[in-house]
């Protein structure tokens, strides 16, 4: 049971971060012209998702191979995207152009990363320990 537990979440975050590098590049390099379906998008905010993605494809490495280096990797993503927050109240306040759903999409990604920081904290010595 322990396992499965273990591969789906492995399997959650495989696409959470498969979403996130699509979303994000997607706006950036404008692929299948979906920059202009996104309304007022905040560009750093964007870029910082784009750099999470890529830190998310290392910590899944780390998650495979039940590395305590995860945990770390993790929370500098998490502290990234706090930080992308707080930039975006000040362009919120200084009157820049933003959609509500950056503000909740921001908070759901923090909360994600979060999550798997702690998981990766308390849970990967165990998980090995029932793989071997």
């Amino acid at each position: 049971m322990k396992k499965l537990f273990y591969y789906i979440a492995l399997g959650f975050f495989l696409v959470f971060t498969l979403v996130t590098l699509y979303l994000s590049s997607s706006i950036i390099f404008d692929w299948f012209e979906l920059r202009e379906a996104q309304g007022d998008y905040v560009l750093f905010v964007v870029w910082v998702n784009f750099i999470a993605a890529l830190i998310y494809l290392v910590a899944l490495f780390g998650f495979f191979r039940y590395k305590k280096w995860t945990r770390k990797v993790l929370g500098v993503a998490a502290l990234m995207i706090f930080a992308a927050f707080i930039g975006l109240l000040f362009h919120i306040d200084s009157g820049g152009a933003y959609e509500l759903e950056t503000i909740r999409a921001l908070v759901l990604r923090f909360i994600i990363t979060t999550g798997f920081a702690i998981l990766a904290y308390f849970k990967i010595k165990k998980w090995k320990n029932i793989e071997n």
